[in-house]
Order: structure tokens, then C-alpha cells, then sequence
């Protein structure tokens, strides 16, 4: 939805509640999650987007404030049984501090035209993190479909019930990353009609860039942690 003003007039508060702040790389040490999950905390971030193993880890961190954690399962590839998949969400959806869970959807299904596996999958996962009243993000991975894929990924997630379309989980091998441009979110938007919320992430890292979707009405943005202080102009 497009903001009441502009990006470039809105408080560091304002702008860090487009971020889900990601603290998702596999080789990041607990005490470097620590830190950083309270650099998010200190900006006032949406999210914290970090790994299941590590939902007590940081649960202290953001409780009694304005940022919550988005545990990300079957990630980054979308490839587990449904069955897995939902006890992955079981599994981390049911603590106080989760505001929203994140996966992937069967990209490969979907690059095929099996829409009906996509689909049904994905309401399985949506059912389940509903269950909890929480949200669900389903990442496209849209470096690896063509615009025809991307507008069906998003007609799949719209039908499955989910909350957000997601484009990219930023781990992408193999392909030239493009992430969430400013064309593939429009795109986006205009395939969900506004039956879904937008997530951009992959390949944000210029105040510019996070500053334009902003204001072409996303929703909210994953930002890794090197990005998330040009983003915010705080260098």
C-alpha cells in the first residue's frame, strides 16, 4: 500500500519498519546473531529474519519491544516434503515472539506448470502458520523464473491464502542476481492486486533504491546487515 508521504520525509523509526532485518547466513556465530539481532532491535526493525535453531537464542532480545522474530523454514530451497514443511512452521510458529514465518515456495514445480502441487502445498504451510494467527511470506525466487512464472507464483500464493509474495531469499547460486527491482515488484503488484502483501529482498543496498519501493507502496523489505545502515542513512 502507498505511504501517507514520502520515503525521503519519513523518521529512521518510520523507515526501519519496512525492515526485516536478515540474520540468516549459516556461518554467523551465536554471539554474532546476538549482536546483530539487537542492532535490529535498537533501530526499531519489523522483523529479525533468522534461522529456527536459533528462536530461544533471540527470543529474549526482542521481547518487551516494537520488533519481533520471522524464522525462516525450508530455507533456502523449498525442496522438503509438505509434511516437513509444516512441522518446521509447528515448530517455531507457536513462540510469542514470532510475527511472521518465511519459506520458499517449489520453485521447480512451479518453473514446470504443476501449479496444483504448488498450490496445494502452500495452503498446508498457510493453514499451519494461521493456526498460530500469524503470517506467512513465500519467497518466488524470482532470479530463476521468467514474468509469465513470477505472475503465476504470485496467482498460486493468492489462491493458497498467503500473506505476502516475496521475491528472492538473497542465497541464489549459479544465476546473475537481480533480486527485487523495482520492475519485478511491480509486477508483483499488479499480479496480487493488493490480495497479497509485497516483500522485496535480494540486491537492496542503496538508500535510493529501498527509499523508490518505498514509495511505490511495498510493504516490507529484507535487508542484510551490511545494507541496513546505507538504507537508513545512518554513514
Amino acid at each position: 500500500m502507498k505511504p501517507a508521504k514520502k520515503a525521503s520525509e519519513m523518521t529512521l523509526k518510520e523507515l526501519a519498519q519496512y525492515i526485516d532485518y536478515s540474520v540468516l547466513k549459516p556461518e554467523f556465530t551465536e554471539k554474532e546473531i546476538v549482536e546483530l539481532t539487537k542492532d535490529g532491535v535498537s533501530l526499531g526493525c519489523a522483523t529479525i529474519c533468522i534461522n529456527p535453531a536459533y528462536m530461544e537464542l533471540c527470543g529474549p532480545y526482542v521481547e518487551g519491544t516494537d520488533t519481533m522474530l520471522c524464522p525462516v523454514v525450508d530455507f533456502p530451497f523449498g525442496t522438503s516434503s509438505t509434511a516437513s514443511r509444516v512441522q518446521q512452521i509447528e515448530d517455531v510458529a507457536r513462540y510469542d515472539t514470532v510475527k511472521e514465518v518465511d519459506t520458499v515456495i517449489k520453485y521447480g514445480l512451479l518453473r514446470e506448470g504443476n501449479y496444483e502441487a504448488v498450490i496445494a502445498d502452500l495452503k498446508a504451510c498457510v493453514a499451519a502458520v494461521h493456526k498460530y494467527h500469524r503470517e506467512i511470506k513465500v519467497i518466488l525466487e524470482v532470479d530463476v523464473l521468467n514474468e509469465e512464472q513470477i505472475k503465476a507464483g504470485c496467482r498460486c500464493c493468492v489462491e493458497a491464502g498467503v500473506d505476502f509474495v516475496k521475491t528472492s531469499t538473497g542465497f541464489l547460486t549459479g544465476y546473475e542476481a537481480h533480486g527485487a527491482t523495482p520492475e519485478v515488484i511491480r509486477l508483483m503488484m499488479d499480479e496480487v492486486d493488493g490480495r497479497a502483501k509485497i516483500k522485496g529482498a535480494g540486491c537492496i543496498r542503496t538508500r535510493e533504491h529501498f527509499l523508490k519501493l518505498i514509495d511505490m507502496g511495498i510493504d516490507r523489505m529484507g535487508v542484510g546487515y551490511k545494507s541496513i545502515p546505507v538504507v537508513l542513512g545512518l554513514n
